[in-house]
């Protein structure tokens, strides 16, 4: 039997600051009412001094290392995704694997916005199956907060910080990811994206969304990969035991729901605590399903995404 991909074992980590709807509405023109009617969200976590992309991402991989009872020694690769690395350049991935103690092993960033876990899972895999690792890394963080307009109450109020993480295994048998779908479409940058970069602006940038469209593309986009990874995968969408979600927004979810005809109590929700953490929000939903006791062993999962490019993409995981 060939190589698969199991999900040994499962991390996160939030910033120490947790900031609620009240609280941004002292600084921010709007209110809790607001926020929860439009999004759904109710709070969300905001790095503070020492805390970066990074220092997420490292303790998010120390905690699923632990679960999966796999030492930082027996990594051969790690994939960080994230579109707010510490430094242009070098990878986050190698800040990462530094403070692991890990002396030598394949370390890169994958940049596919709120897609990026789903991204750098497919390419984890990939090179699992093909005997690249034996054991992988694979983490989604993010400090959106640095990079948004605080001026701008329709996008400010939606992001948070954070990151997941997950060790991949080789193994055979039942388990694992058994399909991964991905997708991009360039034509529709000025929908979400960021106003600056090294090449063009030479600074950061803040970030920039048409919201309406993207719910709109959001809720095609990801019902549609969604049966298409199941389809690639000889499975019904009846069989799905969670959906493990980007958390950008409640409405998006429950519509995704809808549009699928899955009951919303099979959805994995953490936006509510959250908001939309991009990169990060995907491994860290799936962190909490899984010490909440929700998500158990032979469970099938399906991870579905959608960002910034727009990428999007979802993959079907026996857990």
């Amino acid at each position: 039997m060939s190589r698969r991909s199991v999900i040994a074992g499962t991390g996160s980590a939030l910033p120490r600051r947790r900031v609620t709807n009240a609280e941004l509405a002292e600084t921010v023109d709007t209110s809790d009412e607001w926020i929860v009617e439009r999004t759904g969200i109710r709070a969300r976590f905001i790095a503070g001094e020492g805390e970066t992309t990074a220092s997420l991402a490292t303790d998010a991989a120390r905690r699923a290392l632990e679960a999966a009872g796999v030492a930082p020694s027996e990594i051969g690769l790690i994939v960080l995704a994230t579109s707010t690395p510490d430094q242009t350049f070098p990878a986050s991935a190698t800040i990462v694997q530094a403070a692991l103690g890990i002396d030598d092993c394949v370390a890169f960033d994958v940049q596919a916005v709120c897609s990026g876990f789903l991204y750098a899972l497919t390419v984890a895999d990939s090179m699992i199956r093909s005997g690249a690792a034996d054991h992988a890394l694979v983490i989604g963080a993010e400090t959106f907060s640095r990079i948004l307009d605080w001026e701008d109450r329709t996008t400010c109020v939606l992001f948070g910080d954070g990151a997941g993480a997950v060790v991949l295994r080789a193994e055979t048998g039942e388990r694992g990811i058994l399909a991964a779908r991905l997708h991009a479409d360039g034509r529709h940058n000025q929908l979400l994206y960021v106003d600056g970069g090294p090449s063009t602006t030479q600074t950061v940038g803040k970030l920039r969304m048409k919201g309406q469209e993207v719910f709109r593309h959001a809720v095609t986009n990801l019902a549609q990969v969604l049966r298409e990874v199941m389809g690639a995968a000889n499975l019904d969408v009846s069989e799905i035991d969670w959906v493990v979600p980007h958390q950008a927004n409640r409405r998006i979810l429950d519509a995704t729901a809808r549009k699928l005809g899955l009951a919303p109590e099979r959805v994995i929700v953490t936006v509510d605590q959250h908001a939309n953490t991009s990169a990060a929000s995907v491994p860290l939903a799936l962190d909490v399903g899984v010490r909440d006791g929700r998500v158990k062993r032979g469970d099938l999962l399906v991870l579905e995404a959608m960002g910034g490019g727009f990428t999007w993409g979802a993959a079907a995981v026996r857990y």
